[in-house]
């Protein structure tokens, strides 16, 4: 055959359709799981060798089938027999309850009609015919022939009064086959053919030929055993047991510990008589008396112990001992359990956010064992659900082992082998130049590079950390890194000196060791990189560079010219002097390192700078630290991977492959990496991949749940202060560094009336949505050296969102400040206007009493607040009902004039009373 159906096979075979697609996949033979699937002739050979058996099997059951429909067929032809003469019908109705027992093995049918000819010879032929039922085949070839002719004559005569003889006799009888079904429709035959009950010799003779009545008869003893109601003597044993309790409540004894009623012969309850006691009190126990003699001390106390508690817990004493006993056995197993985790020391190394079964399968145990261990804390989970740390340390708790948290990234991924001695070489120094703004560490570089960046940054002032590889006078390569100087850029100089071999620490001859200068000394002592100090501008005619020595030594930093350790060059950017000693120095120091990397594997390093360039997409700057990179490797970095389309250096010549310490620009990652990220060249594009999805979704994980959510104590808070503000805003920038950057010192501005949130932060353009973010939470947006694109702009001004632009950071601050500052509710100060001295009072009807004064000082104006002084006490405060200078109303007496003047709702003046006046000003506030 050509081929064949897979559900064909599968019923030949006796086998589900799983069991055969699995097993032609352990032969290499892949096919769809569908019924309708044709397999070669090849594929139907392996199924028919491997599941012989099955077929075997379904063969032998069809033949057991097969009998029992023969079966079935000769006992339906022996029902149609079975109108035979009365005469041969008369012997049936004993034998007739053992025939079920015969036909109950189906499989034995065969094996009986050997004896049923033997035994015809020996009897009558009517005394045979029931066996003749039992075991088939040859009876039903003579049963035709008789029961034509009695057909009629034998059904018209058994209607009459020797059927209902006979029904109690089946009654009697049959009551141990009930059970089984089949057999009466082979009685109920038997029964009709019955009329004479004349031989009951036949069932006498025929019970010992049936072994199986015996094996039946023990069946049913088996049976009848469970339901033996025996009287047991329950009573009279339970009769002493009572006494005994009795016994125990008197505390009178006679002799031998017996009570004077149980010696007593005439008590008629006694009916032992006097009880023969032994030395030790009879019947094998011990005198109490004895016993407490023998107690040793310990053994009081446990008594003691043991009444006491007793007594406090009352009936429930077996309680509070099973209790006791458990509490035993925890304290055990929390012991052994401490035992073996101090031995064999687990640890897991985890991220906050692990599934369930990520945490089973580090463990070693199976998902619902955790589960299970949730569950009984009341915590419910899934699988495939994420558990904070809290939950984490407690199951791990639970099953033995100890947490490490490790940082979202997968360390396995940067575990480097450790390179042998003959596969590294020699590499170029790395070395990073830092210090404050403005002294001089880009025109340090643009001297040595024959460049002149200082040119193409906003302001004067770098603000971007920039990689460059320079070959000196010498012909040696020195990668330089340059760092900004603000303040604000302290991440940025922390990862400088992070993957520095050296640091340069520029400081202005005409200035001082300023605070950033002081910050950087800091970051290269932590990153225990040497130091090299170049005082710059040292051609400008203030400048004093044993000034700047003196101040150094106080930061812990001894020049070689002051005795210490540290290098020290005087050098002038601008002209170039001493650049070339300076860089020796540099040199010098990288000899004493003696760097050594291996070229020959693939590439690791760390991120520098990212950003968004329109025309080629994502562009990051790399610093490679060991191995080779080569365009179109796999490179991971952070959350985000690609393929390396194209490397460009500093100046943007294309490379193809980029040895140790070799900073280059990067094509071809689908996103901006972060500054300071690691990056590895990975073999597999999808393990690459997978691994940026998983750290992607971990940091949105903790993003979510690191939001600081609205608590009662925080609004509280917000209306203690009572007008409290919130400033939202959307940050962009053109390259990771700076966002970071700016975005640390505009959170930094949050006070506890006005707080700063930065609602999103990215490296491009400004798009559209970010304008439609900044409207649905009434956000401004800020970009640093970007600029909106026209759908964005014009929606911005569809939408009224503000958008700010700058290009240098401290503009970006101050005017942020400046803006808070705005929102702040001014402050509301009290300001005297001036005062007066009442000199002679005057009382005049409907309008009260009028005061005459002499300005003393200041201004008294008609709209001021006024108050009434009296020896120094205020008497009271309120507003002027009049003033006036002679007789017409003035708007201000001024310092020297006399006026007249009467307070609203006050007449209780008198002379020598001092009058105040007085105004509220508002004070712009500043943060």
């Amino acid at each position: 055959m050509s081929s064949v159906r897979l559900s064909k096979a599968t019923k030949e075979l006796n086998i589900s359709l799983d069991r055969a697609v699995e097993e032609l996949a352990k032969h290499g033979h892949e096919i769809p799981n569908n019924r309708n699937h044709k397999i070669t002739n090849d594929q139907y050979e392996v199924l028919m060798t491997a599941f012989a058996d099955d077929l075997a099997r379904k063969k032998r059951s069809e033949e057991v089938s097969q009998q029992v429909k023969e079966e079935k067929e000769i006992l339906r032809g022996t029902k149609d027999t079975a109108a035979a003469p009365a005469e041969e019908a008369a012997p049936e109705p004993a034998p007739v309850e053992e025939a079920p027992v015969v036909e109950a093995p189906k499989e034995a049918a065969p094996e009986k009609p050997a004896p049923a000819p033997e035994e015809v010879p020996a009897a009558a032929p009517t005394v045979e015919a029931a066996p003749e039922v039992e075991a088939p085949k040859e009876p039903n070839v003579e049963a035709p022939k008789e029961a034509t002719p009695a057909d009629n004559g034998g059904l018209k005569v058994m209607g009459k009064i020797d059927l209902d003889a006979q029904k109690p006799k089946k009654k009697e009888a049959p009551a141990k086959p009930k059970k089984v079904a089949p057999t009466k429709k082979s009685s109920g035959g038997g029964a009709h053919n019955a009329p004479k009950p004349v031989e009951p010799t036949p069932v006498k003779e025929e019970v010992p030929q049936t072994p199986q009545d015996q094996e039946i008869k023990t069946k049913y003893v088996k049976i009848d055993g469970p339901k033996f109601t025996g009287q047991k003597i329950v009573l009279p044993v339970e009769k002493p047991k009572e006494n005994k309790k009795k016994r125990t409540r008197i505390k009178k004894q006679g002799p031998g510990g017996a009570t004077p009623a149980q010696n007593d012969p005439k008590n008629r309850n006694n009916t032992r008589g006097p009880q023969k006691r032994g030395p030790v009190g009879g019947r094998g126990r011990k005198q109490p008396v004895v016993a407490k003699q023998e107690l040793t001390d310990e053994q009081i106390q446990k008594q003691i112990k043991e009444t006491l508690e007793k007594l406090t817990s009352g009936k429930k004493n077996k309680g509070a001992k099973i209790r006791r006993d458990k509490r035993a056995e925890r304290r055990e197993r929390e012991e052994l359990a401490d035992i073996q985790a101090a031995e064999e020391s687990k640890v897991l190394q985890v991220t906050e956010f692990v599934t369930v079964t990520e945490l089973a399968n580090m463990m070693d145990v199976s998902v619902n064992e955790v589960i299970g261990s949730l569950m009984g804390v009341g915590v419910m989970v899934t699988m495939n659900q994420r558990l904070d740390a809290e939950m984490l340390e407690m199951v791990a708790e639970e099953f033995g082992y100890s947490v490490n948290f490790v940082d979202e990234e997968v360390t396995e991924t940067f575990l480097e082998e450790e390179d042998k001695e003959e596969d590294l070489e020699s590499r170029s120094p790395i070395v990073t130049v830092m210090g404050h703004v403005d002294h001089g560490k880009t025109s340090l570089l643009d001297y040595v590079r024959k460049a002149n960046v200082i040119a193409g940054e906003a302001g004067g002032i770098t603000q971007h950390i920039g990689a460059y590889s320079v070959k000196v006078h010498t012909g040696q390569t020195i990668t330089f890194l340059d760092t900004p100087g603000h303040e604000a850029f302290t991440a940025m100089r922390a990862r400088g000196a992070q993957v520095t071999d050296i640091a340069i620490i520029v400081v202005a001859a005409d200035d001082a060791v300023m605070p950033q200068t002081k910050e950087a000394i800091s970051h290269a002592q932590a990153a225990g990189v040497p130091i090299v100090i170049a005082i710059n501008k040292v051609d400008r005619d203030v400048a004093n560079p044993n000034k700047i020595k003196e101040q150094l030594s106080q930061e812990n930093v001894l020049v070689e010219d002051w005795g210490g350790s540290v290098q020290c060059q005087e050098i002038s950017a601008k002209t170039g002097l001493n650049i070339e000693e300076l860089l020796d120095k540099v040199i010098l120091e990288a000899e004493m390192l003696d760097l050594k990397a291996n070229p020959n594997k693939n590439a690791s390093g760390t991120i520098v700078e990212a950003s968004l360039d329109k025309g080629r997409g994502y562009m990051c700057t790399a610093l490679i630290q060991s191995g080779t990179m080569k365009v179109g490797d796999y490179v991971l970095a952070g959350q985000h991977s690609g393929k390396v389309k194209a490397m460009l250096d500093e100046r943007g010549n294309r490379i193809k492959v980029a040895g140790p310490s070799t900073p280059v620009n990067l094509l071809g990652l689908d996103g901006a990496p972060t500054s300071g990220d690691r990056f590895i060249i990975m073999d597999d594009e999808r393990e690459a991949k997978q691994i940026a999805q998983k750290r992607l979704q971990l940091q949105r994980e903790q993003s979510v749940r690191s939001q600081k959510q609205m608590t009662l104590e925080e609004i509280g808070r917000r209306l203690k202060v009572g007008d409290f503000q919130e400033l939202n805003i959307i940050l962009k920038g053109d390259v990771d560094g700076s966002v970071e950057a700016l975005s640390d010192s505009l959170q930094k501005l949050t006070t506890e009336e006005i707080q700063v949130n930065i609602i999103h932060k990215g490296v491009g353009q400004i798009s559209e949505s970010d304008v439609l973010l900044a409207t649905a939470s009434q956000a401004i947006v800020v970009g640093f050296q970007v600029r909106p694109s026209a759908q964005a702009r014009k929606l911005a001004e569809k939408e009224e969102v503000e958008i700010r632009m700058y290009s240098i950071i401290y503009d970006a601050i101050n005017e942020i400040r400046d803006a808070m500052e705005g929102m702040l509710s001014a402050e509301v100060k009290e300001e005297i206007k001036g005062t007066a001295e009442i000199r002679e009072t005057f009382k005049i009807s409907k309008v009260g009493t009028i005061a005459g004064c002499m300005v003393t000082d200041g201004i008294i104006e008609r709209n001021n607040d006024v108050r009434i002084i009296r020896d120094g006490v205020v008497v009271y405060t309120g507003k002027l009902g009049s003033l006036k200078r002679f007789k017409d109303d003035a708007k201000e007496v001024r310092q020297g004039f006399e006026c007249g003047l009467n307070i609203e709702k006050f007449n209780d003046i008198k002379v020598g009373d001092i009058v105040e006046a007085f105004g509220f000003t508002e004070v712009k506030r500043t943060l």
